[in-house]
């Protein structure tokens, strides 16, 4: 998890106000969280079945990104971005 904690220091450096994957904001979103293909595909698939929002997208990719930082990953990949469409699912069946 330090290691991530680095990463991510790391990534941010210089830029005011970002310290963490969830401070990021739909352009740091954008420049940091690409994915492939086959991840986007994931995204659009959650995003069809599971009626998430444009919030919950930029929420999917964030988390997405933090996983890919503690499994050492340069790149998103669509493992992480599963994980992460599985943790929202997780949240969206909590909150009743």
């Amino acid at each position: 998890m330090i290691q991530a904690r680095g990463e991510q220091a790391r990534r941010f450096k210089g830029r005011s106000g970002l310290f963490a994957n969830a401070d990021m904001q739909s352009k740091e979103i954008r420049e940091f969280c690409k994915v492939d293909s086959v991840g986007e595909e994931l995204l659009k698939m959650a995003i069809t079945k599971l009626g998430l929002s444009a919030r919950a997208y930029d929420r999917i990719l964030k988390v997405g990104r933090t996983i890919a930082d503690l499994a050492a990953s340069a790149e998103i990949r669509p493992e992480h971005v599963s994980e992460a469409i599985q943790y929202r699912s997780l949240d969206r069946n909590l909150i009743v």
